[in-house]
């Protein structure tokens, strides 16, 4: 494993410095590159320097994932249908309502090739470099959820980013309970794809 003051400029380079970058207008195809060949590089470092195995954690609790879940997924609908009804009406179950074939293609599309890249970089890469690094896990959690809020500054949308901080805070609780990948990617799913499904689609990237 690399040294503290490794990591710690890693950390920067991935999580503040690209991201940021993302940000300013530039060639496309330049952006791709980076991000193509950020993420090889982070999955060399889970594979070989971590030794990371891609597996399903053994003994997790299914049963509480879901109910905890499904609790805070009612919490969210709840939130986001009075916050569309009372500020954008108009787009309130838009998609579903206009274009359901789009709706459903769309979730798959994202929950398969947006959400999981995400936790494998925010969540596992996150935790096993860098979770050493901090004493206080409460610090360690919000620095997570700010970078990970900090990933989406591209949209240039305030509550965007506010969403994803919660969001984020959530993702990492559960990634610090389970240590896995896929119950994480799930919750992340379910939360992203509700977003869509209310209305909220046009500000999270989502074609509509």
């Amino acid at each position: 494993m690399q040294t503290v003051k490794y990591r710690l400029i890693e950390l920067f380079i991935i999580f503040v410095l690209v991201p940021t970058s993302f940000a300013i207008d530039y060639s496309p195809i330049i952006k791709l590159i980076i991000g193509v060949l950020g993420f090889v590089y982070i999955l060399y470092v889970l594979l070989r320097v971590e030794q990371i195995k891609f597996e399903v954690t053994k003994g997790l609790n299914w049963t509480r994932f879901w109910k905890v879940t499904f609790i805070k997924l009612i919490a969210i609908a709840i939130i986001t249908t009075l916050y569309m009804w009372l500020v954008d009406a108009s787009n309130l179950y838009v998609v579903i309502r206009t274009k359901p074939m789009l709706w459903g293609f769309i979730l798959f599309v994202y929950s398969l090739f947006s959400v999981y890249p995400q936790e494998l970089i925010y969540r596992t890469f996150f935790f096993e470099r860098y979770q050493s690094l901090f004493q206080s896990r409460t610090l360690f959690i919000i620095i997570n959820a700010a970078l990970f809020s900090l990933a989406h500054i591209f949209f240039k949308n305030t509550l965007v980013m506010f969403l994803t901080f919660i969001g984020g805070i959530l993702f990492a609780l559960t990634y610090m309970k389970t240590k896995s990948t896929v119950l994480v990617s799930i919750e992340h799913a379910i939360y992203g794809c509700w977003l869509f499904t209310v209305g909220m689609g046009n500000m999270l990237g989502f074609p509509s």
